[in-house]
């Protein structure tokens, strides 16, 4: 079962923004987030609003596109009416679900219904998830004719034993061959691992890193297992059937993918996620080896960070399309319904889609950015507020980089990149 929504103030039925709360600023970049809500089996530790069933017009796979193309018709005209439209797509990210389980031409018609209705500037970042097994040569092909420049692909582990544990329903073997067929159509490729499974040796989890780097891709992303109340994997910890991850065990298997992932050629420039560096980058790095900055390269100076994580993580504005999607623009946040049926119903008959949502304060507002920002490997400035014994004691702890905060920004070590939450509420005074 997918987790509620949070609560929150209602929502205009028309959806209409405050434009004295979105804070009109033409260089504040934008972006679209497209939720496909349907999944051929429902994994065992995912707790995101997926379905493995349709429900009817407008909120089966058949139909959902139409549906889809409604809210963004509805967004143009929102954005407009609040001041903030006009400012064409930097990044699009299309993620469920299972987004490739719809026909490659609807993801294609999603995209132009994107491109009509928002914009798309002429660089946009455009990635697609997709599940190994729902992906052919001609579909990945039909993609990137569509405009489409990226695809994540949830490989999760390389050990048949732990993908069994995760509910995944693809062989090793058919990763490497989707991970070709996207080169082959011109895409940029990530991978996607989970970390901590229950069962998974240290020694899995090298065999797993050895093949997501055996292939080659442009970023890969490691992410550590959380079992989510209210999943499967939640219900099989609680009854004892599977042990609860453990933290030390997931430190050693971060530490591991970093050591191995920075060896192989990437760069982290968040937390969970990794860039491979091109060789003019490289030389860039080099040649700034003297900087205070243990990495002088910026996330958005690598080639193949995603940029549209660092959409997230950099407070842009984004509109989210779907079933229990979330959206920001400004100081205001809103949350989509999450059934499927609910949301055709509600722009069937007109109506914006949303459920609820929040108007962030200024506290709100700073507490997420120092929260996000400090997980990027730029870090953040050290603000004139934080005492100067903070700093030094988080330098003392090998948390952050000492030459680093000589000049004055505050940047993760390895250690502090696991403890990246207490790092947040020691900069914040807490």
């Amino acid at each position: 079962m997918a987790p509620s929504l949070p609560e929150g103030i209602v929502w205009p039925e028309d959806g209409r923004l405050d434009p004295q709360r979105v804070e009109a600023e033409a260089a504040r970049p934008f972006s679209v987030y497209l939720h496909v809500p349907f999944c051929t089996v429902r994994c065992g530790y995912c707790d995101f609003n997926t379905y493995t069933t349709g429900f009817g017009p407008g909120a089966d796979r058949a139909s959902y596109a139409d549906t889809a193309l409604a809210e963004m018709r509805l967004a143009e005209r929102v954005l407009d009416d609040a001041g903030v439209g006009g400012r064409p797509a930097s990044t699009v990210f299309f993620g469920g679900g299972t987004p490739t389980l719809l026909p490659a031409a609807d993801l294609a018609r999603l995209l132009e219904g994107v491109h009509e209705h928002f914009g798309l500037s002429e660089d946009a970042e455009v990635t697609s998830e997709a599940n190994p097994e729902t992906v052919t040569p001609e579909y990945l092909q039909m993609l990137a004719e569509a405009g489409f420049t990226r695809v994540s692909i949830g490989m999760q582990s390389a050990v048949p034993h732990v993908l069994a544990t995760l509910d995944r329903t693809h062989t090793p073997e058919r990763v490497p061959q989707v991970v070709q067929w996207a080169k082959d159509a011109g895409l940029d490729i990530s991978v996607d691992l989970i970390y901590g499974t229950p069962g998974e040796s240290l020694e899995d989890w090298r065999t797993s890193l050895e093949a997501a780097i055996s292939m080659t891709p442009d970023h890969i992303s490691a992410y550590a297992l959380v079992v989510e109340e209210g999943t499967k994997m939640g219900a099989q910890v609680a009854r004892g059937e599977l042990p609860t991850p453990d933290p030390d065990d997931e430190a050693d298997k971060y530490e591991l993918a970093d050591e191995m992932l920075a060896s192989a050629g990437y760069r982290w420039y968040e937390i969970s996620n990794f860039a491979r560096v091109e060789a003019e980058e490289r030389a860039s790095d080099e040649a700034g080896a003297g900087s205070a900055l243990e990495t002088p390269l910026a996330p958005t100076q690598l080639r193949h960070a995603s940029r549209h994580n660092l959409a997230y993580w950099r407070d842009w504005d984004w509109w989210g399309i779907g079933p229990g999607a979330h959206s920001h623009v400004g100081a205001l946040r809103w949350w989509n319904v999450k059934h499927p049926r609910a949301y055709a119903g509600r722009l069937g008959a007109g109506h914006s889609p949303a459920a609820a949502g929040e108007v962030l304060d200024a506290q709100t507002r700073e507490l997420e950015r120092v929260m996000l920002a400090v997980r990027t490997a730029e870090g953040i400035d050290i603000d004139a507020t934080v005492a100067r014994e903070t700093i030094a004691g988080l330098i003392a702890d090998g948390l952050i980089d000492g030459a680093a905060a000589v000049h004055g920004r505050a940047v993760l070590t390895l250690r502090g990149r696991l403890l990246a939450d207490y790092v947040t509420h020691r900069l914040m005074g807490n």
